[in-house]
């Protein structure tokens, strides 16, 4: 979901709740309006202000739990990366092609998911990535190694390749969304009622709009935020590439 789009139902879900209280206020009657009723509406909005915030915090600790998985799992793959070229190097010569298709590959990953054009969509899981990968293995196991040292780096050379396509696969797992569409209706909801009821006894003037207008888009800059570490591979809040283009500088040297 694109969380601008989203940000922009909440934002007039919520404040549409204002204008509605403000409307209602004035079709109830005053018995309608006493101080009892105003005491038994606060209670109840405790009660669903509490729940509300409970949820957006679970929301939130999800998203930045989740983005914060994918960055230390992009991080290890680039420390992974240069430890793999680290020991081709120093098996030998022989290592030039595999260490060559190592860089491109990087390079050509680098450019499908953080393409330069910002209207591109990110690519991630793609038929050219996991043949680089392959072929890269490939290369690898088809060395023929001389001395036991040259036999102890095809071994952790190969190691090292499985770990990548292990965290590569993990990454991928991760890019599916952690907010459940219920709860976010739910809280979306919640919040409406929130503030339709207190608009309902608060004075109509532009200072009250002016506060109303400010939270409700608090509110939904707090969902677009969510949203936002939801989909690390595009939008505001995107992962950094540098961990990736830092191992890119040190893979053929």
């Amino acid at each position: 979901m694109n969380p601008m789009a989203m940000g922009s139902i909440v934002f007039g879900c919520v404040f549409g709740g204002t204008l509605f209280g403000m409307y209602l206020s004035k079709k109830v009657r005053a018995h309608h309006l006493s101080e009892d009723t105003k005491d038994a509406m606060k209670m109840a909005l405790g009660v669903v202000g509490t729940l509300a915030a409970l949820v957006l915090g679970l929301l939130l600790a999800s998203a930045k739990s989740s983005f914060d998985a994918t960055s230390d799992g992009i991080n290890q793959i680039s420390a992974d990366l240069i430890l793999l070229d680290r020991a081709l190097a120093r098996y030998g010569p022989e290592t030039r092609d595999a260490r060559d298709l190592l860089r491109n590959a990087l390079t050509a990953d680098i450019q499908r998911v953080w393409p330069e054009e910002k209207l591109q969509v990110a690519k991630l899981d793609t038929v050219e990535a996991r043949a680089d990968l392959e072929a890269i293995d490939g290369r690898i196991g088809d060395l023929s190694p001389r001395t036991d040292g040259q036999r102890g780096l095809q071994a952790r050379a190969l190691s090292l390749i499985i770990e990548i396509r292990k965290e590569r696969a993990l990454i991928l797992e991760r890019t599916r969304t952690t907010i459940p569409i219920p709860f976010l209706i739910v809280l979306v909801w919640w919040f409406t009622i929130i503030f339709a009821c207190l608009s309902l006894f608060a004075p109509r003037n532009a200072l009250v709009m002016a506060i109303m207008f400010a939270c409700a888009l608090s509110v939904s800059a707090a969902i677009v935020l969510i949203l936002e570490m939801d989909s690390p591979y595009q939008g505001v809040i995107r992962l950094s590439n540098a961990p990736l283009r830092d191992a890119l500088a040190h893979i053929g040297q």
